[in-house]
C-alpha cells in the first residue's frame, strides 16, 4: 500500500451534506503513517481520519452506537475499536465487526442481546428506563467524508 492510497467506501454512507461540498485541506499525509489515527474538529464536527492498512478513511470521529470518540479507541488493520461497550467497526465497509456489549438494535433494526460471559445463561432481562434506553439504542453503520489527496495533503468535504 502506498501513503496515498484512499478507501473506497460504500456511496450511501456518504455522510449528509457533503455533496456539493468543497474540499479543504486538513492535514498532510505524512502526519498520518499507515496504523495511526488523527483527529480534526471544525465547529462542533469532529472527523477521524484513519490510515488503515486498505488506505485513508474519514469518518465522524464518533461511535455509531453511543457517540464516544473513536479516536480515542484503537485501529487494528481495517477494524476501529471503540473505547467503550467493546463494538469494533469495519472501516471497509462501515459495518459492525462486533456488537458493543450494551446490545441494542443493530443498523436493520433487528435486536441484539447484551453481552454475557461465555458459558454463562445471559442475564434476566430488566425494565428500568436505562434498560430500556439501551434495549433501543440502534448501532449504526460508519458515515464517511469524501476525501482526496492533492499534493501530499489529505482534503476532506465536509458538510455546509
Amino acid at each position: 500500500m502506498t501513503s496515498s492510497s484512499l478507501l473506497p467506501f460504500p456511496p450511501e454512507l456518504q455522510a449528509p451534506g457533503t455533496d456539493a461540498s468543497p474540499f479543504e485541506s486538513v492535514a498532510a499525509v505524512a502526519d498520518i503513517p499507515p496504523g495511526t489515527m488523527l483527529r480534526i474538529s471544525r465547529g462542533d464536527l469532529d472527523v477521524l481520519i484513519a490510515h488503515s492498512d486498505a488506505g485513508i478513511a474519514a469518518i465522524e470521529d464518533r461511535c455509531p452506537h453511543m457517540a464516544a470518540p473513536l479516536s480515542v479507541g484503537r485501529l487494528e488493520d481495517c477494524i476501529l475499536h471503540c473505547p467503550l461497550h467493546r463494538g469494533s467497526f469495519d472501516l471497509r465497509d462501515g459495518e459492525v465487526a462486533t456488537f458493543p456489549t450494551t446490545g441494542g438494535l443493530d443498523a436493520d433494526g433487528g435486536s441484539r442481546p447484551a453481552w454475557s460471559p461465555e458459558g454463562s445463561a445471559p442475564g434476566a432481562p430488566t425494565t428500568d428506563t436505562k434498560a430500556r434506553a439501551r434495549a433501543l439504542t440502534r448501532v449504526r453503520r460508519l458515515r464517511y467524508f469524501p476525501l482526496r489527496i492533492r499534493d501530499g495533503l489529505v482534503e476532506i468535504a465536509l458538510p455546509r
